[in-house]
């Protein structure tokens, strides 16, 4: 997430350069044909392109509120899970008797967070952090996720056994929330907790395996594939075409103009196609960072810094003083 007030320019500029060579590339093509080849019947009407510009412009639109919407669902759900974490810390100080069993339920719900994040963070073929802007850009901050092992995480929350339960499944998160489980009823059988707390505190738990689910949705589903192929070769198509649409009209402007410019008018096709088609190719390529709101991307939902302010607040509600120290923003990014 960017805490910034904006983006510079020229950060855009460098995460879209790659799309720039591409564009005057495709731009000047056309003009060279036209131009230095004497291929003068290699036009298109414009309002063939326009036609086309139209659908991409439908599309580009129709994709980037699906992503925003999939990021703004990512949001709700860790404020979701922000909330009842609260709760439960709560509900955890006020119901369990001894410190230490309630000590114990705080680490291993820090645990169930670790394991979520990580789980989030483990990349899928359909992402697009590889991609060489991402892959360039992600230089600019940190992923704490990709820079310690989960193993080095967990040591701080769950006894070596618990550690080894864990780390032998596939989805770990769900089996800490079994551990919880199994914990919640040893206090249940030892009158550490009333029989009321009990169903309380496991009503919370049913909350977070929702929580968990909606997540994992967002993550192991991928906006539909059909719609990001048709996106990317509408703008794509619009882009190529978009020249030979332009070289008859700029041509025209040959007729009004002295000077050094006169009969080279053609030559501008290329800066302004590139300028008109980069409009189309920036937008489809923040509708794509924006599809997958937990890849580490610097748009991301910041779920490291949630899972560390969770983590001290609960310490800070059972009256622990050896609280974590919150991620810092790296040039105004933080995740």
């Amino acid at each position: 997430m960017h805490l910034g007030k904006t983006y510079r320019i020229s950060e855009f500029l460098v995460w879209t350069r790659r799309q720039i060579y591409v564009l005057l590339a495709v731009g000047g093509i056309p003009v060279i044909l036209y131009q230095v080849l004497g291929l003068r019947w290699l036009t298109i009407p414009l309002t063939v392109v326009g036609l086309l510009g139209t659908a991409a412009s439908f599309i580009v639109g129709f994709k980037n509120v699906q992503t925003y919407n999939r990021t703004a669902d990512a949001q709700q759900v860790w404020t979701s899970i922000l909330n009842s974490s609260r709760f439960w810390g709560i509900c955890v100080r006020g119901f369990v008797a001894k410190p230490a069993d309630t000590r114990d339920l705080v680490e291993r719900h820090a645990a169930w967070l670790t394991c979520l994040r990580y789980e989030l963070r483990t990349p899928r073929v359909w992402e697009s952090m590889e991609k060489a802007s991402h892959a360039e850009y992600r230089r600019a901050y940190r992923i704490p996720e990709r820079e310690k092992s989960i193993d080095e995480e967990l040591c701080k929350y769950l006894s070596e056994e618990e550690q080894r339960q864990i780390l032998k499944v596939s989805n770990k998160a769900t089996q800490v929330l079994w551990l919880q489980a199994r914990a919640l009823r040893r206090l249940l059988d030892e009158d550490g907790i009333s029989l009321t707390s009990y169903i309380e505190l496991n009503k919370i738990l049913k909350e977070f395996i929702e929580q968990q689910g909606r997540a994992e949705r967002l993550k192991n589903f991928p906006y539909p594939r059909q719609y990001a192929i048709i996106n990317t070769i509408f703008v794509w198509a619009f882009c190529a075409l978009l020249p030979f649409g332009l070289l008859k009209e700029f041509d025209k402007l040959n007729e009004g103009i002295a000077g050094f410019m006169q009969g080279s008018m053609v030559w501008l096709v290329i800066p302004f196609s590139a300028t008109i088609s980069w409009m189309y190719t920036s937008l489809e390529q923040v509708g794509e960072s924006t599809e997958n709101p937990f890849e580490g991307s610097a748009n991301d939902v910041p779920i490291t810094q949630i899972a560390k302010m969770i983590e001290r607040e609960l310490k800070e509600i059972i009256g622990d003083a050896d609280l974590p120290a919150l991620p810092e923003p790296t040039n105004d990014i933080i995740l």
